[in-house]
């Protein structure tokens, strides 16, 4: 009868509070960073060898150019200040041992999660520097008004990319490029 009680409480939580699960790190481990592959993804290998993909919980970055740096050919545009935030990102956390707190996994199959690197937060690091945005859609309690602080304080002081007047967010300039790929003619 006991067992009974106890799992119908616990289910019952899970029930009235399906968003619990997505407050607090399913998984921590540790890590160092051996790429960063724009301002807010990274490839972590942990103590075992083995390369994760991570991308930062709460935040987006301005996309980055990628050009091949055998050809010069520019193979994704950017947008401005996105080479800058994937700098600022470098130089925090390249070879560098990382604590990193799972969040959840993406639909690409990432990591997205919360790194640590010596004793700062890497994610709010980003926002406190203006080089990314709060990423609100996938923002949950306790870190929303947090991250939403640091994003609002970077830019009234003009930090990272708020030295524009109106930039650009990320996820609208992935959906405009999207709907014009869309739009090109297949040859």
């Amino acid at each position: 009868m006991r067992i009974i009680f106890i799992m119908s409480f616990l289910l019952s939580l899970l029930i009235i509070s399906p968003s619990l699960a997505n407050q607090f790190p399913i998984r921590m481990f540790e890590g160092t960073v051996t790429k960063v592959l724009d301002g807010n993804t990274l490839l972590i290998t942990d103590s075992r060898g083995t390369k994760l993909n991570i991308r930062l919980f709460g935040i987006d970055a301005p996309e980055a150019e990628i050009t091949n740096m055998k050809t010069g050919i520019v193979s994704k545009g950017g947008q401005p200040f996105g080479v800058n935030a994937y700098e600022a990102l470098l130089t925090m956390v390249i070879n560098k041992p990382v604590r990193v707190e799972s969040m959840a996994i993406d639909q690409y199959k990432r990591t997205v999660a919360i790194v640590i690197c010596n004793d700062k937060n890497i994610n709010k690091e980003m926002l406190r520097f203006g080089w990314a945005w709060a990423y609100r859609q996938y923002l949950d309690i306790p870190y929303a008004s947090e991250y939403i602080k640091l994003e609002d304080h970077a830019r009234k002081e003009r930090r990272g990319l708020w030295q524009q007047s109106n930039p650009q967010p990320p996820w609208e300039f992935r959906k405009l490029k999207k709907s014009k790929n869309q739009k090109k003619p297949k040859a």
